[in-house]
């Protein structure tokens, strides 16, 4: 595999965003028609636009004059201007036009506030709210649902009126988990999505580029402005062979995760092919697309192919599908002879069912080998907890072969030796699941359904069986699985793998079984082994769409309102950040130097905290609190440099603003890694933050950053983090030149008055920086608009 090198060289330009701006009543959507086939059955009115996306191809296939990888034909056909944007891959800033936003509630809260704030009148692209984030496990799905819409009902009135006076499709608490939804509904090959969630990328699954961003990016789309993205680099898997027996298609990325790495994805688009895809259903190829994420790919995708199509006519949208045939070979497939920037080969054939942990996702271990690992490290033998679901693995299909399982365990009188939970990806699946008998079987088998939501996937689970601080081992089919995400305990050993081989595992309760080899004691004393499980790719007798939990916008919503109550505890209105004052930053304490793994999971961890997502004075009060203090090894403990006294690094931040002093953070590699929640930047540029140096980024956080007008900078040499002490004092010079591929000089100040200057590196653009000068990506945007 090649080397992946950041290149520091960025262009870009700002020409015509005023214009755009201020054409938003006259250009409502940059969306051409293509047959007159609607987009979604909720947006009749929106077609689909192949026609402008081939005649945009075209254009910039002239110009390169090269075999284009499908990534490419994607990105490249949604230029704002075929005719001149350069498209050197990891190179370029592209300026590109999405064909449509969807935000889950925790992002969207903070997303339609920038969006008020911005003093626009209506969304100039096809946008959706889905509320999936804020509802806890406990109990069960009816009555944790019904607490969710009690706890959350002032969020929800929000988004919902919002929705409406903008024109945002809202998706109602219960209805399902936003990337399940877009997958059902609104994700088309080809399209260009833009998501206010990290695993966006799970419709990626129907031969799209969707990808994750912060709610600042999706702000800009919904205003109509361009959207920027460094052009990425393309990553070929190549795939051979076929899946078969316990093989499923999450054991691909698991694979792909212990290969790349969680960084080795950062800044490239991950693009399968291979004769292997067509062994993978539709929704098999999003679980893979969805779980890219964890190893920092900008995206992931497949190429549309005839599994989309069965997807697409299961799903009611045959018309799409028709469509998208005529397009198959121009717009929706890799050219022959194509270049990728570095290639991997997987044999299906002979690819091992994985379980990858604890505590990262790029730890991955063949289930042959898991239980020997197990011992050898001291990881706690005894499964606690079994849960299957989530965005990742919440299909028909997955849901049918961990039903194949567990039917095997109740026919010889055996059931979970666990916990055992079921989360339905989509009241969809939950309804289509219930009418054919899967549920049940799960429930008899010792499995609790839950809500159609996030849950325990995103920390939102009550849990209540483990003491904190309590070593336990759960499995899960999730994506994600740093320390404490699941249950805020640093002690918990979670593992990922496939929903089916959670299943299996819960019936030994041991993460030593492996099922391919091992006897399970039936209830008369008999032994006896699974066989591989069996689960239909789509309902024989259709989708149940189950309950009607859409919410349409009504064509003009001038007229209704918005209340954001002063005294809301949940809810703020925001203001603008400072300017840049036009000076250097000098002398700026360390807020905290980061020790190892800092993920947006350290710097605004979710759980309990996701209620305060729209209100981001409240919300601050977590920010860094999982992170490490290089100093003394110790979380949400640092030394306030004035008064020489330990605190906690929310109070430390607040002490050093009220005293009008900035602040900087010294972190190690892949910062920010993790979920694409922006209040992981909002958090400390609204608590004095200026300045971010580290080793390296994750691509969502750099951007975050960047939008709310901190500097993200990066150390020239990585082993100059060593150089700096917690109590130094730190100088960013060269500001009132700075310039797209031009270091900045960073001066180290010691306790003894001695100074040290060291280069540091950044991948600001012209746009870029802009924002910092102006204090913000939301405050140039109100200056360009006159607002």
């Amino acid at each position: 595999m090649a080397v992946f090198i950041r290149s520091q060289k960025v262009l870009g330009s700002h020409i015509g965003l005023l214009s755009r701006v201020q054409l938003i009543h006259l250009q409502a959507s940059p969306l051409a028609a293509s047959a007159q086939v609607a987009i979604s059955k909720f947006e009749p009115d929106r077609y689909l636009p192949y026609e402008k996306l081939e005649r945009n191809l075209q254009i910039v296939k002239k110009r390169l004059n090269r075999p284009l990888t499908l990534s490419e034909k994607i990105l490249y056909s949604h230029f704002d201007d075929p005719e001149k944007q350069d498209a050197q891959r990891g190179v370029s800033y592209l300026r590109l036009r999405p064909d449509r936003v969807a935000m889950q509630d925790a992002t969207a809260q903070m997303a339609m506030l920038q969006f008020i704030s911005s003093g626009l009148p209506r969304v100039a692209v096809p946008s959706t709210i889905h509320c999936d984030h804020l509802i806890e496990a406990y109990i069960g799905g009816d009555k944790d649902l019904a607490t969710a819409k009690t706890v959350n009902r002032e969020v929800y009135d929000f988004l919902a009126s919002a929705g409406a006076k903008y024109g945002v499709g809202f998706w109602k608490p219960g209805s399902g988990i936003i990337h399940q939804i877009v997958l059902e509904n609104y994700a088309f090959p080809g399209v260009l999505l833009i998501g206010t969630d990290s695993h966006t990328p799970n419709g990626g699954g129907l031969g799209g580029l969707c990808i994750g961003v912060g709610g600042a990016d999706a702000v800009d789309v919904m205003a109509n402005i361009p959207w920027e993205l460094k052009c990425p680099q393309v990553i070929g898997v190549k795939l051979t062979g076929k899946l078969s027996g316990w093989t499923s298609p999450k054991d691909i990325i698991l694979k792909v995760a212990d290969i790349l790495t969680v960084k080795g994805g950062t800044g490239a688009i991950v693009e399968y092919h291979g004769p292997g895809v067509d062994s993978i259903s539709c929704t098999g190829m999003a679980t893979i697309c969805n779980m890219g994420a964890e190893i920092g790919a900008t995206t992931s995708v497949f190429p549309y192919n005839f599994r989309m199509k069965d997807y697409l006519n299961a799903t009611g949208r045959a018309e799409v599908a028709s469509e998208a045939d005529k397009y198959l070979k121009s717009l929706l497939r890799a050219d022959e002879g194509c270049q990728y920037d570095s290639t991997i080969e997987i044999n299906l054939d002979k690819l091992e069912p994985h379980v990858n942990g604890p505590f990262t996702p790029d730890l991955a271990h063949p289930i042959s080998k898991l239980g020997q690992t197990a011992k050898q490290k001291g990881w706690p033998m005894d499964i606690s907890v079994g849960l299957i679901g989530s965005c990742t693995n919440s299909s028909y299909e997955d849901m049918g072969r961990a039903t194949a399982i567990a039917k095997q365990a109740l026919s010889k009188g055996v059931k979970s030796k666990t916990k055992f939970t079921i989360t339905p990806g989509s009241e969809q699946i939950r309804a289509t699941i219930e009418r054919d008998g899967q549920a049940e079987v799960l429930r008899q088998f010792g499995g609790t359904v839950l809500a159609n939501a996030c849950g325990p996937c995103i920390g939102q689970w009550k849990r209540d069986d483990v003491k904190k601080g309590d070593p336990n081992t759960i499995v899960t089919s999730y994506n994600r699985n740093f320390t404490g995400r699941n249950d805020g305990n640093p002690k918990t050993h979670a593992f990922v793998t496939s929903p089916e081989l959670v299943t299996a595992l819960v019936i030994a309760g041991r993460l030593d079984f492996n099922p391919l080899t091992d006897q399970l004691t039936a209830a008369d004393g008999s032994k006896f082994k699974l066989d591989a499980p069996f689960g239909d790719e789509l309902p024989q007798k259709g989708f149940d769409p189950g309950q009607d939990t859409y919410q349409a916008p009504p064509s003009d919503g001038n007229k209704l309102a918005v209340q954001v109550d002063e005294k809301s505890d949940r809810l703020q209105l925001l203001t603008p950040f400072r300017k840049w004052d036009g000076n250097d930053i000098v002398d700026i304490p360390i807020l905290i130097k980061v020790k190892g793994k800092c993920t947006t999971d350290h710097i605004s961890p979710a759980g309990p905290w996701l209620k305060y997502r729209g209100h981001l004075d409240n919300i601050a009060n977590n920010m860094f609190i999982g992170a490490i203090n290089s100093e003394n090894d110790e979380a949400n403990k640092v030394r306030n440099v004035l008064t020489k006294e330990y605190a906690a690094i929310p109070a430390t931040a607040r002490y050093y603003k009220s005293k009008n002093i900035d602040w900087c953070v010294i972190g190690e590699e892949n910062y920010g890694e993790g979920s694409s929640r922006e209040h992981a930047a909002l958090e400390p540029r609204h608590l004095g933050g200026r300045v971010i140096i580290v080793k390296s980024f994750a691509r969502i956080h750099e951007t975050n950053l960047k939008k709310q007008g901190l500097l993200p900078l990066t150390f020239v040499n990585p082993s100059d983090y060593d150089k700096i002490k917690p109590d130094d004092r730190i100088s960013i010079l060269g500001l009132k030149n700075f310039a797209p591929g031009k270091p900045l000089t960073c001066r180290i100040t010691h306790t003894d008055g001695k100074n040290e200057d060291i280069q540091l590196n950044h991948t600001f653009n012209d746009l870029q920086i802009e924002w910092f000068r102006a204090g913000s990506a939301l405050n140039r945007m109100k200056e360009i608009s006159g607002r």
